[in-house]
């Protein structure tokens, strides 16, 4: 990926979104029809807008594809293994602020 250093911005084009990978805009939809959670915001003239987070996503897709020759399913289970991930972390996360709740709670009682 090309370094940017231009302001960050709320959305960017599909143009802007392919020359910061170096790509043809086709495979950027190519991807976005692959991989379900490539959902950028669509004008009334269809337009699509990208946020920072799906360039994230495209940046990992490029990554496992193009870097390290994962097909597109190995790429979507990579990204799959990863939401889980994060979404085990969260629950991780809230038991421990549960556990130290209780003790807090625990200490001052003694």
């Amino acid at each position: 990926m090309k370094e940017d250093n231009d302001i960050e911005k709320k959305y960017y084009s599909i143009g802007e979104v392919a020359q910061l990978f170096d790509v043809a805009p086709s495979l950027i939809r190519f991807w976005e029809s692959h991989f379900d959670m490539i959902k950028p915001r669509k004008t009334k003239n269809g337009t699509r807008q990208y946020t920072k987070e799906d360039i994230d996503t495209l940046q990992t897709i490029y990554f496992l594809v193009k870097k390290k020759g994962y097909t597109l399913q190995g790429a979507k289970e990579v990204l799959q293994n990863k939401a889980q991930i994060a979404d085990n972390t969260v629950q991780i996360i809230n038991a421990l602020e549960d556990v130290k709740s209780f003790l807090i709670e625990l200490k001052s009682k003694l």
